[in-house]
């Protein structure tokens, strides 16, 4: 039996998105003969070509005038340079043309459409040169990213106008998924005539099957932005080869198709995996084989002879974490993935920056009390640990497959204990990596701590601040203090470790005072090189989260869901205190994006929501709470 895992469109460009190197290491494990692709990748590069950029140009030609965008425009105007230089950009971006960034810091060598209009922001007019503060005189190959990337995203942007107005780099018609009480968005889309990008999408699925030929096809779905592709392909499947059995899993699928009562996803698959998706596909394929019957099956969707949709599950235990073998990257084109920059910041850049190994610390997390989180899934709820020493072997096999000495740890929260013991064992073992993960920003994380895993490789950290205040990261029991956090980012910092910080506005109750603070906060823990990097999300209630499950508690009333047979994860809420986070989230971005770019640290803080047409209080918090947080 042959099993092909795919990377469905979209997910990221950089690099792997891991799962389905998780799956084909374990599946391999077991004497599996299974092999992967990134269909992901492959789909953005069949339009960054000269042939592909033709197809681009007939369909934005057959966009009215008055429909087109800046972008649609400007690629129309600009059409043969766009067409001439966008072969060897791709090899620049895939790092096997480096000389060619000369060229690109001409800034006459590629077309500059709407999105290098950001480049004015930071404009410095002494040096006469926008991206002078970033790279100096020197930097040169990521000053020619910066602007390749620039230019992709143009491109992107006509893709989105001109071609399938449901594109993005990052997701694929995300809104026909994500918390969709039905299935009824994406039966309608997948029953639409193709777009060119579904008809680019579905050749590539259809070469992929012949390449392989498999029994099993798995589509892995991280993120809601995943799905409709998943589906497109495994509508070109069916229709062309209904004798192989197709299951879907992934992240999205283990958070919100939990409640799945639709019958018609049957369509387009077999089988639908929850959660670790090890133990699931070891008795699937067993079924599929002859050896086991459908009721023993373990965690598992079907649709069964009434037409209904039946949850499947035999108690099995989990496959161990220690046992699930090392993930292999093997199939997927490791010198084709674009290494992009769009963002200058140096700890923020690192998401789509470089071809990182992913790689998992710990299964689960140690904590599991925020209550913003959903605590209660397999994911989160069921911690399991490795030991040091297994840890060091496979970041051992898999530098030896790729030639890839980075890794992204992609932990929930890395627990300090492991990270420890890790750091000493590669330390001892004289194994050199870079790595960075994401952790709880707690009091374990001493300065010695920091110094330890510097030694060991770290470069970076990631880990949630939130809300930045007192009050609230006690309701959400995030186990934190302001004080702590710029204690411990501190400490990474000064040992050389870039910090990155998660931080959260819209949380239940949460006033504009309490926003304005913690506003106040990021700024100095900015000021004081704490962090060098930040992030806010606005709050969003899940169904599978403490808040979700127990509203009263956090002062707040659910709004009542519809009838869900489809996808259940986002719930709306009426928070009592009637704040408009949505309006104080604009000045929020806009203050952190400055931040992030070492300016606007002398503005005054409620003067980033000016001009929004809402009244925002003065901050309360004193200017010095962090520099005396450093050295008490």
């Amino acid at each position: 039996m042959k099993v092909l895992s795919l990377i469905p469109p979209m997910t990221q460009l950089n690099t792997p998105y891991p799962s389905t190197a998780y799956l084909t290491g374990f599946l391999r494990s077991h004497g599996v003969d299974a092999v992967q692709e990134d269909l992901a990748l492959a789909l953005v590069l069949s339009f960054f070509t000269p042939e592909g950029m033709s197809e681009i140009h007939a369909q934005a030609l057959n966009v009215s005038e008055e429909s087109r965008s800046a972008s649609v425009n400007f690629f129309l105007d600009y059409f043969d340079s766009y067409q001439s230089t966008i072969a060897p950009t791709i090899s620049f971006l895939q790092g096997r043309d480096s000389t060619l960034s000369h060229r690109i810091n001409t800034r006459d060598f590629l077309p500059e459409g709407p999105r290098f209009a950001s480049l004015d922001a930071f404009d410095d007019e002494e040096a006469g040169d926008p991206l002078s503060w970033a790279f100096g005189a020197l930097g040169s190959q990521d000053r020619a990213r910066h602007l390749a990337t620039l230019y992709l995203n143009d491109l992107s942007d006509v893709l989105r106008d001109a071609v399938d107005d449901r594109f993005e780099f990052v997701r694929y018609a995300e809104s026909l998924a994500s918390s969709q009480p039905t299935f009824t968005p994406l039966a309608g889309a997948l029953q639409a005539k193709p777009t060119l990008m579904d008809l680019h999408l579905q050749e590539l699925a259809s070469k992929a099957i012949e390449r392989h030929q498999p029994n099993v096809v798995l589509l892995s779905v991280p993120f809601p932005g995943a799905m409709y592709a998943a589906l497109r392909i495994a509508q070109v499947i069916k229709k062309s080869h209904p004798e192989i059995k197709i299951a879907l899993g992934g992240g999205y699928v283990n958070t919100e198709l939990r409640a799945l009562s639709d019958a018609r996803i049957f369509d387009y698959v077999d089988f639908i995996t929850l959660d670790s998706g090890e133990r699931p596909l070891l008795a699937l394929l067993e079924h599929i084989s002859g050896k086991r019957s459908t009721e023993r099956l373990v965690r598992t969707f079907i649709r069964n002879s009434s037409n209904q949709v039946q949850y499947l599950n035999w108690q099995e235990l989990d496959v161990p974490f220690e046992e699930v073998g090392t993930a292999t990257w093997d199939g997927l084109p490791l010198d084709s993935y674009l290494s992009l920059l769009d963002m200058l910041n140096p700890m923020h850049r690192l998401w789509s920056d470089g071809r990182w190994n992913k790689l998992t610390v710990a299964h689960g997390c140690y904590w599991k009390k925020c209550s913003f989180c959903d605590v209660s899934l397999d994911y989160i709820s069921r911690y399991e640990t490795a030991s040091a020493s297994l840890l060091v072997d496979r970041i051992e096999q898999i530098v030896e497959e790729t030639g890839q000495t980075g890794f992204h740890f992609v932990d929930e929260a890395a627990p300090p204990k492991i990270l420890k013991a890790l750091a000493e064992e590669l330390i001892r073992r004289k194994v050199l990596i870079s790595w960075w993960g994401n952790i709880r920003f707690e009091k374990t994380f001493t300065p010695e701590l920091a110094e330890l895993l510097a030694k060991s490789g770290c470069i970076a950290m990631s880990g949630g601040l939130e809300v930045a205040s007192d009050r609230l990261l006690n309701l959400m029991k995030k186990g934190v203090s302001v004080e702590q956090v710029a204690q411990v980012t501190k400490g990474f910092s000064d040992a050389g470790i870039l910090v990155h910080a998660y931080l959260m506005y819209g949380f239940p109750t949460q006033t504009a005072q309490e926003t304005v603070d913690a506003l106040e906060y990021v700024r100095q823990l900015f000021e004081n090189r704490c962090i060098q990097s930040g992030f806010f999300h606005r709050f969003i209630c899940t169904v599978h989260s403490p808040v979700g499950q127990n509203p009263q508690e956090y002062g707040i009333e659910l709004i009542p869901l519809p009838e869900i047979t489809f996808a259940k994860n986002d719930v709306a809420f009426i928070d009592p205190t009637g704040v408009d986070h949505d309006i104080l989230g604009q000045g929020l971005k806009k203050a952190i994006y400055n931040y992030m770019h070492g300016v606007g640290f002398e503005i005054k803080t409620q003067s980033w929501f000016d001009g929004l047409g809402v009244a925002v209080p003065k901050t309360t918090v004193s200017k010095s709470f962090i520099e005396k947080a450093l050295y008490r």
